[in-house]
């Protein structure tokens, strides 16, 4: 008997599952119902790649177990698209073989790129072309985090040379904005202070892009000093939490946490 291999044993006992002789639960499932674990199990493998370390067994572990839980919801929704007869696993699995061919000419064809820069821009010209995209920009969804968005779609313009040279050029632009939201805040007028807001906040983005961070990443991280050292302030003096502490009282504990968590 040859031996089956290990997506070949997950695809069955989801086939198994969603069986007359599986599991309610799954077979009460719609891919529309899976929406909401999908995007769970996508921000955990998220969570696991920020925190994975490859000298850690348990890190690695728990990466490995977030790809596996991540791969379940594609298997899952293949099999409920086969049962319709849509399409299965393996339709999927050859449609992104193809995608990855086509999209690298470089490799799998007589197309030469200088460098990763160049990779990209074909990779975008070529995807608008393959996906009938009207525009560039066209294809990420608008759905996804603020930052993360204005960060593809910087990223995608930049791809085509609409950007600057270094990031020293981004700090004029910064500069310019923070003076437009200054003067939009005296005004009052709280549609400008949006809109001078959002553009500041897309200057300092791409500020991070030309340095090579993750302004999603970047931010996630201050939350998480903020919150480690207002617990900390908490800590100190818990009565503070009660609105009563003059603000210099808070800024003294503020700095006395920032010190004790060095």
């Amino acid at each position: 008997m040859a031996k089956v291999s290990s997506i070949e044993k997950l695809i069955r006992i989801m086939e198994t599952l969603r069986s007359p002789e599986g599991c309610p639960w799954d077979r009460k499932q719609s891919v529309r119902s899976l929406r909401p674990y999908v995007i769970e199990e996508a921000f955990e493998t998220a969570e696991a790649i920020d925190n994975f370390d490859p000298k850690d067994k348990q890190s690695v572990d728990e990466l490995k177990k977030e790809l596996g839980d991540l791969l379940l919801q594609v298997v899952f929704i293949s099999q409920m698209a086969k049962e319709s007869g849509l399409f299965d696993f393996e339709d999927v699995a050859k449609s992104i073989s193809n995608k990855l061919e086509s999209r690298h000419p470089h490799v799998f064809g007589d197309v030469k790129v200088k460098d990763s820069e160049q990779v990209i821009t074909n990779w975008n010209l070529i995807k608008k072309e393959e996906e009938s995209r009207k525009n560039l920009l066209d294809g990420i969804p608008s759905a996804m985090p603020a930052i993360n968005l204005s960060q593809r779609y910087a990223s995608r313009a930049a791809s085509v040379g609409f950007d600057w040279n270094k990031w020293e050029d981004v700090v004029a632009k910064i500069e310019e904005e923070r003076l437009e939201l200054l003067e939009a805040a005296r005004s009052g007028d709280t549609g400008d202070i949006e809109h001078e807001l959002g553009d500041l906040l897309f200057a300092v983005v791409n500020m991070g892009r030309k340095l090579g961070v993750d302004s999603e990443k970047a931010l996630k991280k201050c939350a998480a000093r903020f919150k480690e050292r207002f617990d900390k302030m908490e800590e100190l003096d818990p009565d503070f939490i009660k609105g009563e502490r003059s603000l210099e009282h808070l800024e003294d504990l503020w700095q006395k946490a920032k010190k004790e968590l060095k």
